[in-house]
């Protein structure tokens, strides 16, 4: 997946440098930001307890845990939402920060408030009521900023709502914050480093504190797999929720592109962007799914889903959907790190015992979308983004005044890396040019009709196996990231979901697989990954030592402290 060129980098997982082994390089972590942004929301008191996921109340508490607690009375929205306040204020602002909250809502504790009395009142708006959620920095959320972690958009304060965030507070969900990022959803250089941005600096990994949370989602996957929330958003064009759940040991759902609806969210892509859930259970990302989707009359791609989408997405929580499915390994899609092989082939054992018919299969068309993807997103990156920042009043208008913000602003927005696909990109015309319809057109045929349809229809199978990607690599702000390979690009490329759940680890970092299938079977994914996740149970979390040391005890190698290479 990533034998590419450094210039045809694709680009949200900040991983633009594959020759390299993770570990390879030494490197000292980036500085949290060279012009630090306060974070803004309410007050939260420091708690008396250390970080150990072990002392927080709701560690690892689901959503219909946390539900039925409040529907009991032992808690309420209030309560849960100062929880997670509260461990933001110790995990991620306190010694050695996580740095994955870019800012928090103001009104948090008011709209928890209000979730409660209705609670009271009656009736219960769904599963989500009460629940507090994180949203990456690149999708509208009043009052909060909407920045895509850029200093440009640092004051930049949409009016309304994403059509997204609508849809969760009409489910009842709490708005807690937002989560940083890689700059621009990591479409500005091709030797980023996963998770920093100029205005929120470097998220790192929970699990390894000198280790890449991914990206783009980084915030989202680090702040998640911490139990700073109870769930999470992220956004994907080729990577970005995949690669940082899987990193950060968290299931991660790509839709179908036109399942959720892009209107509100700083965008790259019209042909592959996507909003979806970042969890720690299957469970919990068809409920959250089921909550975000919806048509759209703003975003010509939901019509799509009008006959194709199944919105009850947690009524296909079977633990019994590996019995008679049929499933393609791509074996392709292996060999770039041992330790994830080994897990792979135990987790195909796993399911090959619970009743699945796993065979080797291949997508016949595999990688040679590339270019063409490539070309697609940099037409698409200019005009998509220009729209956006009219169409809400940014403070800046065009890209090219965006390169000019950068080169004024050097020190802060470009102290490790350029912005040689904002200048790649400033250069393509409009939407109807041949070059770019013809690229579309290719891009999409290659990866979905010709690639992972073609797969499914060879060996009539229900879904597509791959690894996710790599163990966290070391963070490397000098040379960027050091990414090793990957198996979901297919999905991403045609606009056709894809799944990770954890299976394993590599000397204390997580490691994921990733279902794949044809548009609109996000049923099928979800069936099939609960219940390999059931089967597992490999998620294992972070586990902190104290609120001024965030070093696991999983990549200790002996008793002074030292920390393994985690090779």
């Amino acid at each position: 997946m990533r034998s590419m060129p450094a210039t045809a980098c694709l680009l949200l997982l900040a991983a633009c440098q594959p020759a390299s082994e993770p570990g390879s390089v030494q490197a000292a972590t980036p500085p949290v930001a060279a012009s630090p942004t306060p974070r803004v929301g309410p007050a939260a008191a420091a708690p008396a307890a250390t970080a150990d996921t072990d002392a927080f109340a709701f560690a690892e508490l689901d959503i219909q845990a946390l539900q039925a607690r409040m529907a009991r009375g032992e808690t309420s929205s209030q309560a849960l939402t100062q929880a997670y306040l509260d461990r933001i204020a110790a995990i991620d602002d306190a010694g050695p920060t996580l740095n994955a909250v870019i800012e928090l809502n103001p009104d948090a504790l008011e709209e928890a408030a209000a979730r409660d009395a209705q609670r009271k009142a009656g009736p219960v708006l769904g599963p989500l009521h009460g629940i507090p959620v994180l949203l990456k920095d690149n999708i509208d959320a009043t009052p909060m900023v909407n920045s895509a972690g850029s200093l440009a958009l640092a004051e930049h304060r949409p009016t309304r709502d994403a059509f997204l965030v609508d849809r969760l507070r009409a489910a009842g969900a709490v708005i807690l914050g937002k989560t940083n990022l890689s700059e621009w959803a990591n479409f500005r250089s091709t030797r980023s480093s996963s998770g920093w941005s100029g205005r929120g600096g470097q998220t790192l990994n929970p699990y390894a504190l000198d280790r890449s949370p991914c990206g783009s989602s980084a915030g989202t996957g680090s702040a998640i797999s911490a139990n700073l929330a109870a769930v999470g958003i992220g956004t994907e064009t080729d990577g970005s929720i995949i690669c940082p759940s899987a990193v950060a040991g968290l299931v991660g759902l790509k839709p179908t592109v036109g399942l959720v609806s892009r209107n509100g969210i700083i965008p790259i892509s019209s042909s592959q962007d996507t909003a979806g859930p970042m969890t720690r259970s299957v469970a919990d990302a068809a409920i959250l799914l089921a909550a975000m989707a919806g048509r759209d009359d703003a975003d010509a791609a939901t019509a799509q889903s009008v006959g194709r989408a199944v919105f009850d997405y947690p009524a296909h929580l079977d633990p019994d959907a590996l019995r008679g499915a049929r499933i393609g390994l791509l074996r392709g899609s292996m060999g770039f790190h041992p330790d994830v092989d080994d897990a792979l082939e135990r987790a195909v054992a796993a399911m090959r015992a619970a009743g699945a018919t796993i065979v080797d299969a291949e997508i016949p068309t595999a990688g040679q979308w590339r270019q063409a993807e490539f070309e697609v997103l940099l037409y698409e990156f200019k005009n998509g983004l220009e729209h956006y920042l009219r169409s809400h009043d940014a403070p800046v208008k065009t890209l090219d005044a965006l390169i000019a913000f950068n080169q004024a602003h050097v020190d802060t927005e470009m102290p490790w890396f350029g912005q040689e696909l904002f200048e790649q990109a400033r250069v393509k015309g409009p939407l109807n040019e041949e070059a770019y319809l013809d690229a579309r057109r290719e891009a999409r045929r290659l990866a979905g009709e010709a690639g992972i349809d073609a797969a499914l229809e060879a060996q009539e199978l229900d879904a597509l196996l791959a690894p996710a990607t790599s163990p966290a690599w070391r963070i490397d702000p000098v040379l960027g990231d050091h990414f090793t390979g990957a198996g979901y690009g297919a999905a991403a490329v045609a606009g056709y979901p894809s799944l990770t759940v954890p299976m394993g680890e590599s000397h204390g970092l997580p490691i994921g697989l990733v279902f794949m299938g044809t548009a609109w079977s996000e049923p099928r994914l979800i069936a099939l990954g609960h219940a390999y996740e059931q089967l597992s149970k490999a998620r294992t979390p972070p586990r902190f030592l104290s609120t001024a040391e965030l070093k696991p005890r999983s990549l200790r190698n002996d008793a002074t402290g030292a920390q393994g290479a985690g090779r």
